[in-house]
């Protein structure tokens, strides 16, 4: 993503660049609280991603330096998406996304667990995050 030509240096439309369209952040989502690790996961989330878009949200995650694309070491054709160091640097911001989301578009708030320990530590649910994705993360390197 490098060498993609910015539309503007203001960082939060360096953000949209990779961020900013209706599936992106749901596939990070996916990756870092629903632990989703294989395309065919991503396709059962709630929204129903198309596949076509999937895939191009993904390869742009890579790109972007946020998403590894590896082969499953116990199925060598299959492919494991791993989130990088970049990617859990989000994190807070999903968290605040779910925490407003959750007060101005009242409902079912599944991730209530995860806002109530973020609030409760915010550092101390970054750590934990941080530290199990990390060893997931290794595990599949072996």
């Amino acid at each position: 993503m490098t060498n993609q030509i910015r539309r503007s240096p203001c960082p939060v439309s360096c953000a949209l660049d990779i961020l900013g369209d209706k599936w992106t952040l749901l596939v990070v989502r996916d990756l870092i609280f629903l632990r989703k690790r294989y395309f065919g996961d991503f396709q059962n989330s709630p929204e129903k991603i198309a596949t076509n878009i999937l895939s191009d949200r993904l390869r742009k995650l890579e790109a972007a330096g946020m998403v590894l694309r590896q082969p499953d070491p116990d199925h060598g054709c299959r492919i494991i998406y791993a989130v990088t160091e970049k990617c859990l640097d989000l994190v807070p911001t999903i968290m605040e996304l779910i925490r407003w989301g959750a007060k101005h578009a009242p409902g079912s708030n599944p991730h209530e667990n995860l806002v109530q320990r973020f609030e409760q530590d915010p550092m101390e649910f970054m750590a934990e995050i941080r530290l199990s994705l990390r060893k997931e993360n290794e595990a599949n390197k072996e």
